[in-house]
This record gives C-alpha cells, structure tokens and sequence, in this order.
C-alpha cells in the first residue's frame, strides 16, 4: 500500500461564518406559497336566496306581518265607528236589543226625547262598550227600561249626564277602578238598583241627583276621596 501525501489526506471543511449568516423569518416562510396565501377568503354574500333563510330575514319578516295587522286593525275601527254612529241615529230602521256605547256617542236632548230613540231604547236588553273608550257619553242609555245588568270596562273614567236615566229595571251595575267621576242624574230614577259600591274606584267627583229617586237602594259604598 502506497503511502498517501498529507495533501491527500487532508479534507478541505469549510466553517461557515456566523456573523455573515441569513436570518428567515420562519412563518413569512411558512406562508408563502401556501394555499391560504393564494386561496381568497370566501365572504358570504348578502341577499339572494340565502338571505331567505337568515334570522335577520324572518325578524323583518314578523315586522311587516305586525305593522299590517295593526293598520288593518285601525281600518277596521274606524269603518266600525262609521257603522256604531249610523245605528244610533237611525233607531227607527231597525229592531235591536243592544245599545253600543262609543267615544262620540253624546246625543242633543231632542234626540234622546224623540219617540223613535224612546221607542229603540225600551228594547235594550244589553249594553257593549267599545274599545279604547274613556267617558260614558250624555244620555247613553236614557230610557233603557228593560236594562238589567251593566258592566262599565277598565278605562271609561267619566259616565256622563243622565246616562242611565230611567233605566227603571237596571238592578246590577259594575264600576271600573278606572272611574274618576259621575256627573249629575247620571241614575236618576234607576228604581231598581239596590246597591252601589265605588269603594274600588276612584271617583273624585259625585254630580247632584246623580242617584235621585233610586228607590230601592238600601247600600252605596263610598270611597274617602269624596
């Protein structure tokens, strides 16, 4: 074996110097190239057909189905009003056996005096209050004769002037909390009614004679407000 130089043996290692080394940035590496980096983030669009199926969608939704219902409603109040107001002035047309008590239902004095209207009146066997009402308007139910049983609603704080006069049979009547004041010969001559509780309410005001001639009446409560 032939001996070998030193040149021979000698292996050339090359140390790389540190101080010349490059520093990359690991993530930029990562991502560049990557399929996130050349991927575009997808953005769901709005409207169209997925827009129907949304929660948004379905809230606007029951929002119109509201507000269409509430004009309806109000539509219907008024054409109600309209048709309330034609019966009570043409009671000579037609045979009912209710009255309807309304927001403008207060009548002339000639009116409630007239043979027709006394006539109407004297078949009344029931009285309906109208919605959203706060007053028992003037000469209501004047001459309701046959009239039993009375159940004035939540919200109706005023009954008015000769209301209920001669309504010779109305033996029970109910009072709502709501109640701040009776004006005068609101039950004049209401011979059968035998008791009257206002304990519940809150009149402030009693009008004169507005229980005159109550003939039967053995108990009226009061409340300390007046």
């Amino acid at each position: 074996m032939s001996k070998g130089t030193s040149e021979d043996l000698s292996i050339a290692i090359e140390i790389p110097d540190l101080n010349n080394l490059e520093v990359f940035d690991i993530e930029e590496e990562a991502h560049e190239g990557s399929e996130f980096d050349s991927a575009a983030v997808e953005t769901p669009a709005v409207g169209g057909d997925d827009f129907m199926h949304t929660d948004d969608f379905r809230r606007l939704f029951v929002g119109f189905v509201i507000v269409d219902t509430l004009v309806a409603m109000r539509w219907l109040d008024k054409k109600w009003h309209k048709v309330v107001e034609k019966k009570l002035t043409e009671l000579e047309d037609e045979p009912f056996g209710e009255i309807i008590v309304h927001g403008g239902n207060d009548i002339s004095d000639d009116e409630a005096d007239s043979d027709a209207r006394r006539k109407g009146m004297k078949e009344v066997t029931k009285v309906v209050f109208l919605l959203n009402i706060t007053k028992v308007g003037y000469a209501a139910c004047y001459y309701a004769s046959i009239l039993v049983v009375v159940d004035i609603p939540e919200g109706i704080t005023i009954i008015g002037s000769h209301s209920f006069e001669f309504c010779k049979s109305l033996k029970d009547i109910k009072f709502p909390k709501s109640l701040t004041k009776i004006v005068s010969y609101s039950f004049f001559e209401c011979s059968s009614l035998e008791e009257v509780d206002l304990l519940h309410t809150n009149v402030l005001q009693l009008g004169d004679f507005a229980f005159r001639d109550c003939t039967s009446l053995r108990e009226m409560k009061v409340p300390d407000s007046l």
